[in-house]
């Protein structure tokens, strides 16, 4: 069976989509299916390449058992859009940069909105946090965990 690859998408790869990739990893090992679906992470810009993930989602994430030291922050490439099946953009700023630097029309359909499989979640948006305080991560935490399980179940009823 093929794996299937999702790549986690925000600004700068050191907020948001690093705590959607190991959350979602942590889901899918969780879930037994680590052999069957890869994750990785990337941001539209490249402000923080090679950084590891901001010491508050580290931190958020910690709290619940999911390690992300080992991330390091890059920068999306063409390459990513032939590569993975789903895009995960975590706002429409972010969705609109892949799709505008997207090299092949026939890879738009892997890009959406992460929230759109979130249930119960009003919003479309994860938004960024690195501004703020400490509950800014708490509350991306919750809209990624909504989300991260919403993905999974749409995995496992198409490709599993």
């Amino acid at each position: 069976m093929k794996k299937i690859k999702v790549l986690m998408v925000c600004m700068g790869n050191i907020c948001r989509s690093p705590l959607a990739h190991g959350l979602f990893q942590h889901l899918v090992k969780e879930s037994g299916l680590e052999d069957l679906i890869e994750i990785d992470s990337a941001g539209t810009h490249a402000y923080h390449v090679g950084e590891p993930p901001d010491p508050r989602s580290q931190e958020t994430a910690l709290r619940r058992g999911i390690d992300l030291s080992d991330q390091r922050a890059r920068k999306v490439s063409p390459r990513d859009f032939d590569y993975y099946d789903y895009i995960m953009a975590m706002d429409r700023d972010n969705l609109d940069i892949l799709q505008n630097v997207c090299p092949d029309d026939k890879h738009l359909e892997k890009i959406s909105l992460f929230l759109d499989f979130a249930e119960d979640i009003s919003g479309s948006e994860v938004p960024d946090p690195y501004y703020g305080g400490a509950s800014g991560f708490e509350n991306v935490y919750e809209l990624v965990a909504a989300a991260a399980t919403g993905l999974l179940d749409e995995i496992r009823a198409r490709h599993l």
